[in-house]
């Protein structure tokens, strides 16, 4: 599986934010108010039966995750998307789970690398 944080994408983002640490953070705490809800439309597709409403929530969420260098919530996501396409909730709740435990190390993870300054490893 992918790893948690990619800090090089962060640093790559950083760089395109004009070296301005707090547009950063103030893109990551969006990504975090904004992933949680994700998350809980997708468990919200599952349980209601209609895969067709977890495509957009796992799509975005994957968009964002990647932009983050979130790989691990990103792949999960992906996954999700691909079975939303395909009409099927086989496993979804679990992967859909997953989801939401990789979101919580992805917000330790970028808490972490707010407290070193965006610096990469």
């Amino acid at each position: 599986m992918p790893e948690t944080l990619d800090r090089a994408v962060l640093a790559d983002l950083l760089e395109m934010v004009g070296d301005d640490p707090e547009f950063l953070a103030e893109l990551v705490d969006t990504f975090v108010a904004d992933a949680a809800g994700h998350v809980d439309a997708m468990e919200a597709a599952v349980e209601a039966g209609f895969p067709a409403d977890l495509l957009r929530p796992a799509h975005t969420l994957k968009s964002n995750s990647l932009n983050l260098g979130a790989a691990a919530l990103a792949a999960i996501s992906r996954a999700l998307e691909e079975q939303a396409r395909a009409g099927s909730l086989d496993g979804a709740a679990g992967r859909v789970a997953a989801a939401r435990e990789e979101l919580a190390r992805v917000v330790a993870a970028l808490e972490r690398a707010r407290a070193d300054a965006w610096a990469t490893p």
